[in-house]
């Protein structure tokens, strides 16, 4: 399993082998590149970019599209959209977050895309099978507050003092983060519902 920050590998039970990228995508890289496992579930929050998504909207994904488009495994995918009843659906990839309503249509105008992370896209570069378990945090419309990009430290843990830092240099994301806090709450939420179906192993 691949996460992005530790609220998602929270979600699992102890013993899951989960491997936190901490919103890095170089770090997740070469991570994968040491341990080289057969198979990999990309696991966590999504930002939506088809307007239709709502907070707590589950996602598998088609594939993946970045430079190229690669395709997830298709059983595996098939039987995850089956067992949590997560929409299937194409993710973008992305090295940076995608802040702006602007970016995010631009980015699903651009690939097709329903959703966008950071992780993904870097699995599937490397060539190892994978599949997508994701939930929509934040909306195609909504614009994520530069002090939210500063809430994790560099191991994927909650930094609040880097927001709080933030906060005082730009009071007036103070609104933006604390509905982004509840977006991502939605997300996670619905991630919970499904953790145990997320952990049932690739058919074949």
């Amino acid at each position: 399993m691949v996460v992005g920050f530790s609220a998602e590998a929270a979600l699992l039970p102890p013993g899951t082998a989960v491997l936190n990228a901490a919103a890095n995508p170089q770090k997740l890289a070469a991570a994968l590149a040491e341990l080289r496992p057969s198979a990999v579930l990309s696991f966590g929050i999504a930002g939506g970019l088809d307007p239709a998504l709502r907070p707590g909207a589950l996602l598998v994904a088609r594939a993946v599209v970045a430079e190229a488009r690669w395709p997830a495994h298709a059983g595996w995918s098939a039987a995850l959209a089956a067992a949590t009843g997560a929409a299937m659906v194409d993710m973008a990839g992305a090295e940076r977050v995608i802040a702006t309503p602007e970016e995010k249509a631009a980015l699903h105008r651009d690939t097709g895309a329903s959703a966008v992370d950071m992780e993904t896209a870097v699995i599937a570069r490397s060539g190892i099978p994978f599949a997508v378990l994701r939930a929509v945090a934040d909306t195609a419309d909504e614009t994520l507050p530069p002090a939210a990009a500063e809430g994790l430290d560099e191991a994927g843990n909650p930094a609040p003092w880097r927001v709080m830092r933030a906060l005082l240099r730009r009071p007036g994301d103070l609104p933006g983060v604390v509905r982004m806090g509840l977006r991502s709450q939605a997300a996670l939420r619905a991630l919970r519902a499904v953790a145990a179906q997320a952990l049932r192993p690739p058919p074949g």
